[in-house]
C-alpha cells in the first residue's frame, strides 16, 4: 500500500519504521524539508519528500503534526491522494502546554478531529492520538495474544475506518470502533482511554465512561 506520512516526530517516525518494515511504500515529510529526513529515509527505506508531495497517490495519509500547525499546512495538501484515501489524524489539543487557545474547540465545542478535518478539507479517521510512540515499536502482538493493546478508532467514513482498522491490525494491535468524529471527544486528552494500554474490553469500557466535559488542565 502507498502511504504518506506528514509529520516525522515520535509517532510519525515510528509509523514510518513499522510500515516500511511491513512492506508498505512510505513517503514521509515534515516542515523542515526532505534533507532533514535523510537519516530516517536511509534507516527505513522510506522516501523523504516535501509536504506538498507526501499524499501523492497515497491510499492512506497520516497527518501527525501539532494541532497549532494544522492551519499552516500547504493548501491542497491532499489533492494528489488516491480516490477515497483514508486520512488518519493523530493530533491532540494541548492549549496550556503547546497549542494556545483555539476558539472553535473551546467555545463552539468542536472535537479536535472535526476542527482538523475542516482545515484539511477532507474526512479524517482519528487514531493513535492516545498511543505511546514507543509502543508502536515494542508492543505489537499477534492476534489473540492476551497482551495485545486495543486502539480506539473514530470516523464518519466507514470505508476509510475499515482500511485504517485493517492497517492497525497489521501493525499488531486490536481496534475498537469509537463511533463518528463528533463522538471522538471520548478519546481526547484527559479521558479514561487516553494513554490506556489495555485490550478491547477495557478500551470499550473506558470509551463508555468518558465525559464530554473537558478537564480543567486541558482547557485554555
Amino acid at each position: 500500500m502507498k502511504i504518506g506520512i506528514i509529520g516525522a516526530g515520535n509517532i510519525g517516525g515510528n509509523l514510518t519504521r513499522r510500515l516500511t518494515a511491513l512492506g508498505h511504500d512510505v513517503s514521509v515529510a515534515n516542515s523542515r524539508g526532505p534533507q532533514s529526513l535523510a537519516a530516517l529515509a536511509e534507516e527505513t527505506g522510506a522516501t523523504a519528500v516535501p509536504a506538498t508531495e507526501a499524499a501523492r497517490g497515497a491510499q492512506v495519509v497520516v497527518v501527525t503534526v501539532p494541532l497549532k500547525n494544522v492551519p499552516d499546512l500547504p493548501a491542497g495538501l491532499l489533492d494528489g491522494a488516491a480516490a477515497g484515501a483514508a486520512v488518519i489524524d493523530t493530533g491532540n489539543y494541548y492549549p496550556q502546554q503547546r497549542d494556545g487557545r483555539i476558539d472553535e474547540i473551546e467555545d463552539d465545542g468542536l472535537t479536535e478531529s472535526r476542527w482538523t478535518e475542516r482545515h484539511l478539507g477532507h474526512p479524517v479517521v482519528k487514531a493513535f492520538n492516545g498511543t505511546y510512540a514507543q509502543d508502536l515499536l515494542e508492543r505489537p502482538r499477534p492476534e489473540g495474544d492476551p497482551e495485545r493493546i486495543a486502539v480506539p478508532v473514530a470516523a464518519d467514513d466507514e470505508a476509510a475506518k475499515r482500511v485504517v482498522r485493517a492497517l492497525i491490525d497489521e501493525l499488531g494491535f486490536d481496534t475498537v470502533d469509537a463511533g463518528g468524529i463528533d463522538e471522538s471527544w471520548r478519546q481526547q486528552p484527559g479521558t479514561p482511554v487516553y494513554g490506556l494500554r489495555a485490550g478491547v474490553e477495557a478500551v470499550t469500557q473506558a470509551l463508555a465512561e468518558a465525559s464530554p466535559e473537558r478537564p480543567a488542565d486541558h482547557k485554555a
